[in-house]
């Protein structure tokens, strides 16, 4: 058989396709040390190993089966698979919302790219009606790929050209705005937005998924509805992120942006709403306000657009032992802001007290957040926390670390009297700091307690 059946396999792997005369995209029975599988044989990235041939099984997942363990393989048919989204034409229905979707990357839209194995942002408007049509019956949708890339990629660049793309959108008229992100960093984003676009008359809302759109458990299709839901009929026009609610897809959560956190690296649900409790639940059918205190849908076309961001910023998590230099070096970069993780209330060891002191006399604005996320910082209880702010150092109430350090990198972008950053950062523009938690804003359940098993049974599904 020619190589181009056996795409990206070599070594082990490839001899034993060629010998038992099995194909890539066939259809194959494998007989195993470990027992039997059946499946889609699947191409191999050019970096992988040789000691694995790849299996797509009924469920839709990929298991590797190592070579030494194969006693036996079959084809029993053959199928060349397309893993390109269908592009269809989107509608339009004058009798319903205009949104704007705007795509940055990441998996909400997406394809497996096997020559690496990776997968690869694809955010058309005909590929993404294509993926979910269901979308038609929602909304006129428009799209536009601002950006393709990955979440981690997402910076000030991006979050400055983003607003500015969004507030003429909204003096453009539309209806609600929708944006496409990668999960990782979609809290930042969120936050960054929610300083740079301040009174929006329309919703604005962010969404992810946590699996790509190739998974059979993947969030993408229900994510996408659920926002264009709450971005096309919401009565909440603020920057929100939209994700699952629980693990099952009864229903989405609509958080504000800047109380936020994504809180499990693969979880569907994992975005939570921190020191609070979410802004609505969302399904296909509309939006459900938790929360009565939100900035309502206007039909004005008026908004507030600042688009400032110093790049300069840092965000240290404290952890002991840590060293002056740290902070030191970053003064000697050329750094014009730090906010701390502290410990507890928030605090650090007493070897950092010269070079924060240091950083401080040179007009380095130093805020200080804790690693409990949960909670306040309350820098007056002890001696440490007195000693820190002579210095000069600023605690941030409940501000969530990222955002802290967002919002810093917002308030230096428009000046840097410390003053009147200060200013900036303790004026609460949307709940980044709030003057009390409420009791059900933290809620952390210990599995194996009996009381808590007895709540999972009830509620599990």
């Amino acid at each position: 058989m020619s190589e181009d059946f056996f795409q990206g396999y070599k070594g082990d792997a490839l001899t034993l396709l060629k010998k038992y005369n099995v194909r890539v995209w066939g259809q194959a029975s494998i007989k195993t040390t470990r027992g039997y599988f059946k499946g889609t044989i699947l191409p191999r990235s050019e970096n992988d190993d040789d000691k694995h041939i790849v299996l797509k099984i009924a469920t839709g997942y990929n298991i590797g089966i190592d070579t030494k363990n194969i006693i036996d393989m079959q084809e029993d048919g053959y199928k060349k698979a397309n893993y390109k989204i269908p592009e269809k034409e989107f509608p339009y229905s004058e009798s319903l919302p205009n949104v704007k979707l705007i795509g940055t990357g990441g998996t909400i839209a997406s394809r497996l790219d096997y020559r690496t194995g990776a997968v690869i942002p694809a955010f058309s408007p005909g590929e993404l009606y294509g993926a979910v049509p269901e979308l038609a019956d929602i909304c006129n949708l428009k799209t536009e790929k601002l950006f393709a890339v990955f979440s981690e990629n997402m910076g000030p660049e991006q979050y400055k050209k983003l607003a500015i793309a969004i507030g003429k959108e909204i003096e453009n008229g539309v209806d609600g705005i929708v944006i496409g992100h990668g999960t990782d960093t979609l809290h930042h984003t969120a936050a960054a937005l929610t300083f740079m676009i301040q009174n929006s008359p329309v919703p604005i809302v962010l969404v992810g998924s946590q699996r790509s759109s190739d998974r059979p458990s993947s969030d993408a299709a229900l994510n996408l509805m659920h926002a264009c839901t709450a971005a096309a009929h919401g009565e909440i026009a603020e920057v929100m992120v939209c994700m699952f609610g629980p693990t099952s897809d009864e229903y989405g959560f609509l958080h504000r942006g800047t109380r936020v956190r994504k809180m499990h690296s693969s979880y569907r649900s994992t975005f939570r709403t921190l020191g609070d409790v979410p802004l609505a639940t969302i399904t296909r059918k509309g939006v459900t306000p938790i929360k009565k205190d939100f900035n309502p849908r206007r039909k004005d076309k008026k908004v507030t657009v600042l688009p400032f961001f110093e790049e300069k910023v840092a965000m240290i998590y404290y952890y002991p032992n840590m060293q002056p230099d740290m902070i030191d070096s970053l003064v000697e970069n050329g750094y014009k802001g730090i906010v701390i993780i502290g410990t507890g209330l928030g605090h650090v060891n007493k070897p950092l007290y010269p070079a924060i002191e240091r950083a401080s006399k040179k007009g380095v604005a130093i805020y200080m957040t804790v690693q409990t996320l949960w909670g306040y910082v309350h820098m007056f209880v002890y001696d440490t926390g007195r000693d820190l702010m002579a210095m000069g150092v600023v605690p941030a109430a409940n501000m969530l670390p990222e955002v802290a350090y967002v919002k810093l990198g917002w308030a230096l972008g428009q000046t840097n009297d410390l003053e009147k950053v200060k200013e900036l950062m303790l004026k609460p523009i949307n709940d980044e700091t709030t003057k009390r938690e409420p009791y059900n804003g933290y809620l952390v359940y210990q599995g194996g307690v009996n009381e808590v098993e007895e709540f999972i049974r009830k509620v599990r599904k």
